[in-house]
């Protein structure tokens, strides 16, 4: 007791910051951020909802009375969470954060509605609990940079079950020993790993929306009285250590100005709908094509790239210059280059059974290698490097220094409406600018969980 007297834990001090929290009190380009991650994950979960580990999923769970975005069908608040999650992140096309890698949204707004409809939240709460789930998640990014994927675990899934449960929290306004018993409760949740890099499969398109219906389960145990550890973070068995084991945890990062600036406000959203390190290399290769760079006569492809992203993006080789799925070509940087140079565009359309069966663009991957720059800022910038050497000694190159769509070069409002239209239409709906309006009235903190239901039919 006197420990817990004289030194706040990690969870502890977290939430005393939600508790101060006050929507009022949000910096208006915190509330635009939640309102394009809102709108994207509402046309993201309306673009995959067709799609058959969507179907698999819809088949997994149990009935209630909870929305299941563009579905016209209700489950329960854990089954509507797994679902909304799981659509939103299906396509790989939701933001991401520089200096992660974690993606926000597919955690935190499948969590915070599915909250909002279990606890008759008004939306100005709902958009708290999202601002304070991104914000935390981000800064967990932060403290333990590339350590979580080095465990060979998935970061958004790890991080984002204890995001989400704090965002929940704060919507709720739970009191400071609610908040700090549901993030330890959530560090026995925590779960995802990697190895559906090995064949395509499709548990990374499950794990946040499985984090965020862990994150529902965390804050009700919690608020019934259940006790989590104290020390979930940094204790000798903690997050940090068994999570990330190969780093010392940052953790002035994750307090660092916290209370005065949101560093979410610099989450980046998606122009491409695959790997978030893949997108720069397809922006070379766009560049290139529009050059005019000749697909004939090319002798070998060379990308510059981190030693960080090479297990995940680029071994094995033969692997990733002929994807085994279509779902496994999104995290292949020599087929996100193939699509570049061959289509100059990759598209939701562009990543599929046909495609990865295309000579054209299996001619151009299987030519794609690499080469680690040790000097690649990575994970703090996200870059890309294309060089095309020709059987004639002709070279051509283009670099990239950031992601577009991030903090850097942002996609403008236009940009993410235009984006989120064109997912609507995707995924057969024409009720696009209905459902923009549902989440602009969300977002503008008017209105209550009633809400949420209108996102339902599509």
């Amino acid at each position: 007791m006197e420990d817990h007297i004289l030194e706040p834990t990690v969870s502890e001090r977290l939430a005393t910051w939600g508790r101060e929290l006050d929507p009022k009190a949000l910096p208006a380009s915190t509330r635009a951020t939640m309102r394009n991650i809102l709108v994207d994950i509402v046309g993201l979960c309306v673009a995959a909802r067709r799609t058959d580990y969507v179907a698999a999923t819809l088949g997994a769970i149990e009935p209630g009375g909870h929305t299941i975005i563009g579905q016209g069908v209700k489950a329960s608040a854990a089954g509507a969470a797994l679902v909304n999650g799981t659509a939103a992140h299906g396509e790989d096309f939701d933001d991401t954060f520089e200096g992660g890698p974690v993606h926000s949204g597919v955690v935190i707004a499948p969590a915070l509605l599915a909250a909002a409809e279990t606890y008759r939240l008004p939306s100005d709460r709902v958009v708290l609990g999202m601002a304070a789930g991104t914000e935390l998640l981000c800064r967990l990014a932060l403290t333990l940079p590339k350590a979580v994927h080095k465990a060979g675990f998935h970061p958004t899934a790890v991080l984002g079950t204890f995001a989400a449960t704090f965002g929940i929290c704060v919507a709720c306004d739970a009191e400071e020993e609610v908040t700090a018993n549901a993030l330890g409760i959530a560090g026995s949740m925590a779960s995802g790993i990697i190895e559906y890099l090995g064949d395509g499969s499709w548990t990374k398109r499950m794990h946040p929306g499985w984090s965020a219906q862990s994150a529902l389960r965390a804050y009700a145990m919690a608020k019934s009285g259940f006790v989590g550890p104290r020390k979930v973070f940094e204790g000798a068995h903690g997050a940090f250590r068994t999570f990330a084991p190969s780093i010392e945890a940052q953790t002035d990062e994750l307090f660092r100005g916290l209370g005065e600036t949101f560093v979410s406000d610099l989450i980046t959203f998606k122009p491409y709908p695959c790997g978030t390190m893949v997108q720069p290399y397809i922006d070379c290769a766009i560049l290139l094509r529009q050059q005019a760079a000749p697909l004939e006569g090319i002798a070998s492809i060379t990308c510059k790239t981190a030693e960080g992203i090479v297990h995940r993006l680029w071994e094995p080789l033969d692997l990733k210059q002929r994807p085994p799925t279509a779902y496994a070509a999104k995290f292949s940087v020599p087929f996100g280059v193939a699509l570049g140079l061959v289509r100059a565009h990759a598209e939701l359309g562009d990543f599929t059974d046909d495609a990865i069966a295309d000579p054209a663009l299996l001619d151009i991957a299987g030519k794609v290698g690499f080469e680690v720059d040790p000097a690649n800022p990575y994970p703090k910038a996200f870059t890309g490097h294309v060089r095309v050497e020709y059987a004639d000694g002709r070279v051509l190159e283009a670099a990239r220094g950031h992601m577009r769509g991030g903090a850097i070069e942002p996609l403008s409002p236009e940009e993410i409406d235009a984006k989120f239209a064109a997912n609507v239409v995707f995924g057969g709906s024409t009720e696009g600018a209905r459902l923009l309006e549902v989440c602009n009235r969300i977002a503008s903190m008017q209105g209550d969980y009633r809400l949420v239901a209108q996102l339902g039919s599509a």
